[in-house]
C-alpha cells in the first residue's frame, strides 16, 4: 500500500483560500486515483473531490464544484486540493486517500489507503 501525509490545513476567514497537499510514499504514485474526503464532528466522512490516474480526469461534490480544484504532480508524488471562496460549512478534517480503481471513485470503501487527515477551518 501506499502511506500519504496530508498538509496545508489551518484557520482561514470565510471566503479565503487553502492550499491542501498530499504526499504519497511507499509505492508507485502513479496507478492510483486519488481522492479527498472531509468528515466534519459528528457526520460521515464524505466525498469532497477524485482524479484519476490516468488522463486526469476529475469529478467533485457538487458543493464544492466551482471552489476546490484537484490535481496530481506525479513525478512528485503529491496531490493537491485548492479550495477558494471558503465557507463556514466546509470546516472538518480533509482526508486525502488512494485507490487501485480505474476512474474516478467517490466511495470512500473503494480506496484502500488514507492519510491521517488534517484541520479545515472556516471562521465566519
Amino acid at each position: 500500500q501506499v502511506q500519504l501525509v496530508e498538509s496545508g490545513g489551518g484557520l482561514v476567514q470565510a471566503g479565503g483560500s487553502l492550499r491542501l497537499s498530499c504526499a504519497a510514499s511507499g509505492r508507485t504514485f502513479n496507478g492510483y486515483a486519488m481522492g479527498w474526503f472531509r468528515q466534519a464532528p459528528g457526520k460521515e466522512r464524505d466525498f469532497v473531490a477524485v482524479i484519476a490516474w490516468t488522463g486526469g480526469d476529475t469529478d467533485y461534490a457538487d458543493s464544492v464544484k466551482g471552489r476546490f480544484t484537484i490535481s496530481r504532480e506525479d513525478a512528485k508524488n503529491t496531490v493537491y486540493l485548492q479550495m477558494n471562496s471558503l465557507k463556514p460549512e466546509d470546516s472538518a478534517v480533509y482526508y486525502c486517500a488512494a485507490s487501485r480503481l480505474a476512474g474516478y471513485p467517490r466511495n470512500p470503501r473503494l480506496f484502500g489507503s488514507w492519510g491521517q487527515g488534517t484541520q479545515v477551518t472556516v471562521s465566519s
